[in-house]
């Protein structure tokens, strides 16, 4: 038993003590920051482990900063992040201007146009970094599930971009609420205590129980240590002693409300209006209200009554702090609708009239139509949406078509709100709002913006892309049709929309569409356009127009342009930092899933397959999330790592999983690529003919057809399988077919695939050149997977031309890269040649040497080694208790060991 700073017992939770105090410990010694979030049911004791995380870490130098969400200012842009700034607020003005311009406009300090989102992100960290210099940062945020999306949005930033810096975040957040997308994506479940523990605790708050209630209190508790604290309370002193009989039925679990409610009857209404008027009106710190009623209503003796009562007590600078959020539920609930509306609206009396809480409070007074409250809180949720607070804003307009009384300002009202919230991360509410939206009248004005909705809503969270078709076509002949009102980015948002539909599906209705509206779009759609269209003939310098559109790229470009360069980029296989950075610290033109997918197909071509570990649980977190063909893109990234390691069976499960969904919206960008992936996993193991005929289903030798905007990719597997089979004439003509294309000038990859492919297909005068060629290619050395495949060709060849020398030189450097990247099949390729180059009994110097462990490897053997399981393996490092097992299953034959009892004494000491 410890103690949390407050004299609160924090009984057991050493596995969740021990990652919180490896993380402090890392930002203390200078190894980095980190991110946890904990999860749990109310009561639970995530907020114990928070005062118990911020006692240590105040005790070790820390400086600690303190934000807790609050359900009545869900609403509320930035309230949570404002929380959190406050103590640091004093040294702002060591920031840049716009940095301090943009959190001053924010946090509604000064005037002006309102900064993107990730500007707000880039400023807080800056405010951070300052801050660390003189030591280290602990950011604690409770309630998480009730925190405004426009902080949650700025601590995801933070998250991603502290790793170098001595700052550690740790939330706390409701079992039933989902982790934010790109907050780590395994949560730290902080379950129920043990019978030792619960004893323990029990016994501390409740000394002198009979056994027999004792007993009774544990079984009902179920190890809940707010119901352990809570229940004997509630006893008669003869139940608490055992000298009259337990009720039959206890107040436990999703009843503590109930008990809470109980005690809020027993105090006198002005106690139990003070309680509710705090409630309703916010949070300034974990579990406390801000309200002050004037004159009588907060006397010595209604303060002491409160605190009697146990629900609420006052904490150091006077501010009444609730005893746990249930009370703050229970006092809601208790109150009665008249209540209720005579609270908020006492609440709004005291606010100014600018303040959007005003609002909020008017709205939730009101008790019929008013149309004029529902105008204002339309206005201020669209400027709340020009601050970054899409999804608060989206709220406010929803409350306003609520309130409204004309049918079509309703409806133009609730489209907005569907748009917003599409935009700002909340997917499924997007959903309910276009469903209640299509049951009635849509005036003709937003009809465009309508359209846009839907195809929103059906493209991402039904993966369905028939309306994309049906509507997007004559939405943008709408808003491009002469005289047309202007529309904003509108237009471009369509275009972009409707080019991912028809990017997935290949469908030629799309594509004609595209093509009418071209000459209505920005040149970096143009771009993307002739990308994605027909690459081998509409494609040519596609790379190089991308990087110079780039490097043009500043804050104040549309975020419609981002969101089409990223797509182009993936089309060319040209993601790199100089694109990453449009995602940084001043654009919000992406949400974290989209740029996480074009990073995942990225790791893939570039070598860095220990990426694949973070995409199932991106796809879970996206399932969850409502983002389903997220999730499904997710899983088809994850089948690329697979099908380059052959692994046949993981492959074809993902495909079990994904194809039906992809086959039911005519997504061939997946289906065709998991044609595409299953013939490259089975050349791992060397079954050319079979993948040879996958790879004829796509592409014919000689041919680069329409509709397959990714041809260069199974380009080089076409050709490698025809000359493994024999079809040398088929794969020189596919060169040919190359060339003619001109596809070395669409990208770097499509020039390095080419020359790989000219190598593989060339005749034996030619091949030592075509060879040298090809790993001669500008920036070929960062295609990892695909040089390591062409090197194994290249001794293959040179063994059979009786140079065995240069061959063992160049194979076991494909060895080296398969190795690394856990890819077995290509290995045992390698080796199989190696074998051919030495004769049967002689091996290379180097092959018999133990692996060693790479760097993930190694962290999880240590971790392992400590008698962590592999699910706390896996909530310290932000991955799977799966892919904690996979590595384990590689790690114990390096090691050469067969338990996990042996993992301690066979790692080595450096």
């Amino acid at each position: 038993m410890t103690d949390a700073g407050d004299g609160t017992p924090l009984v057991g939770r050493r596995r969740e003590r021990a990652l919180l105090a490896r993380a402090l410990e890392g930002a203390r010694t200078g190894r980095g920051g980190s991110a946890t979030v904990l999860r749990g049911d109310p009561g639970i004791g995530k907020s114990a482990l928070l005062d118990w995380t911020a006692v240590r870490a105040d005790g070790d130098g820390f400086t600690v900063l303190r934000a807790a969400g609050h359900e009545p200012e869900v609403g509320i842009a930035f309230g949570a992040l404002h929380q959190v700034l406050r103590p640091l607020w004093e040294n702002a003005r060591a920031l840049p201007g716009p940095q301090l311009a943009a959190l001053e406009r924010v946090l509604g300090l000064r005037e002006g146009l309102p900064p993107s989102g990730f500007m707000v992100g880039a400023a807080v960290l800056a405010l951070l970094a300052e801050a660390a210099r003189r030591g280290p940062v602990l950011i604690l945020v409770d309630d998480l599930h009730w925190v405004d999306s426009s902080s949650v949005a700025v601590f995801v930033f933070l998250h991603q971009r502290i790793a170098e810096l001595p700052v550690v975040m740790v939330a706390a957040s409701r079992a039933d609420g989902s982790v934010p997308e790109g907050l780590p994506a395994t949560a730290v479940d902080v379950g129920v205590l043990s019978d030792a523990d619960s004893r323990a605790l029990l016994g501390h708050w409740h000394p002198g129980l009979a056994a027999s209630t004792t007993e009774r209190v544990m079984a009902e508790a179920a190890g809940n240590p707010l119901a352990l604290a809570e229940l004997p309370g509630q006893l008669a002193y003869g139940h608490r002693r055992g000298v009259l009989p337990l009720p039959d039925r206890l107040p436990l679990g999703r009843r503590l409300e109930t008990l809470f409610a109980r005690r809020l009857c027993s105090l006198p209404a002005d106690a139990r209006r003070l309680l509710l008027l705090t409630a309703l009106d916010g949070v300034d710190a974990a579990g406390g209200g801000t309200f002050r009623e004037p004159g009588q209503g907060c006397t010595e003796r209604l303060l002491a009554r409160i605190e009697a009562s146990g629900l609420a007590r006052l904490d150091g600078t006077g501010r009444l702090v609730f005893r746990h959020p249930l009370v703050r539920s229970a006092v809601i609930a208790s109150a009665g609708q008249a209540e209720l509306r005579e609270a908020h609206r006492t609440l709004a009396g005291r606010l100014r009239t600018d303040d959007p809480r005003r609002l909020l409070h008017e709205a939730s007074a009101a008790e019929g139509s008013d149309e004029a409250l529902a105008a204002r809180l339309q206005e201020a949720g669209a400027r709340i949406a020009l601050r970054g607070g899409d999804a608060e804003g989206a709220l406010l307009l929803e409350k306003a078509a609520a309130l409204g009384t004309v049918p079509d300002a309703r409806a133009r009202r609730l489209t907005w709100a569907a748009v917003m919230s599409a935009r700002g991360g909340r997917l499924a509410y997007a959903a309910k709002l276009v469903r209640e939206l299509r049951e009635g009248h849509v005036p003709d004005d937003v009809a465009p913006l309508f359209a846009y909705a839907v195809v929103y809503v059906d493209q991402s969270h039904h993966v369905d892309f028939a309306s994309s078709m049906a509507l997007l076509p004559d939405a943008l002949a709408a808003l491009t049709a002469p005289g047309a009102p202007e529309s904003g980015d509108l237009v471009e948002q369509m275009f972009f929309k409707l080019l991912l539909a028809a990017s997935y599906t290949g469908d030629p209705r799309g594509w004609e569409a595209l093509e009418r509206y071209t000459a209505h779009v920005s040149p970096a759609a143009r771009l993307c356009h002739r990308a994605w269209a027909d690459p081998p003939r509409t494609a040519h310098g596609a790379e190089a127009e991308l990087r110079a559109l780039t490097a043009r790229m500043t804050a104040g470009r549309e975020a419609g342009a981002a969101w089409l360069v990223l797509w182009a980029a993936a089309a060319v296989d040209a993601a790199d930092a100089g694109l990453w950075r449009l995602f940084g610290g001043e654009h919000a033109y992406a949400t974290q899933g989209s740029v996480a997918k074009a990073r995942c197909h990225q790791a893939f071509l570039r070598g860095d397959w220990e990426a694949a570990e973070d995409c199932p649980a991106a796809a879970d977190l996206a399932e969850e999330a409502g983002y389903h063909c997220n999730a499904l893109l997710f899983r088809h990234y994850f089948a690329h790592f697979l099908a380059g390691r052959g692994d046949l069976g993981g492959l074809r499960a993902v495909r079990e999983r994904i194809e039906p969904a992809a086959a039911k919206a005519r997504m061939r960008f997946v289906t065709d690529h998991l044609d595409r992936l299953e013939a490259l996993a089975l050349m791992a193991h060397g079954r050319y003919e079979e993948a040879y005929v996958r790879l004829c289903g796509l592409l014919a030798p000689g041919e680069l057809p329409r509709g397959l905007a990714w041809f260069h990719l199974p380009f080089f597997d076409l050709v490698v399988a025809c000359a493994r089979t024999g079809r040398r004439a088929s794969a020189q003509a596919h060169v040919v077919a190359g060339r003619a294309a001109r596809m070395d000038t669409v990208s770097a990859h499509h020039a390095f695939l080419l020359a790989a492919a000219t190598a593989v297909a060339a005749d034996d005068g030619e091949a030592e050149a075509a060879y040298a060629a090809a790993y001669a290619v500008p920036g070929s050395c960062q295609w990892v997977f695909d040089v390591a495949r062409l090197r194994l060709a290249h001794g293959s060849w040179l063994r059979g031309r009786g140079r065995g020398a240069e061959a063992r030189e160049v194979l076991r450097a494909a060895r080296r890269t398969f190795r690394a990247l856990d890819a077995d099949p290509w290995v045992q390729q390698c080796e199989a040649e190696l074998r051919a180059v030495h004769g049967p009994l002689e091996l290379p110097p180097d092959s018999g040497e133990p692996e060693a462990l790479t760097p993930r490897e190694l962290r999880i053997a240590r971790l392992v080694a400590t008698g962590l399981t592999n699910k706390e393996v896996g909530a310290a490092l932000h991955v799977s208790p799966r892919t904690v097992g996979a590595h384990l299953y590689r790690i114990f034959p390096k090691l050469g060991i067969s338990s996990r009892a042996a993992l301690a004494r066979a790692l080595p000491d450096d």
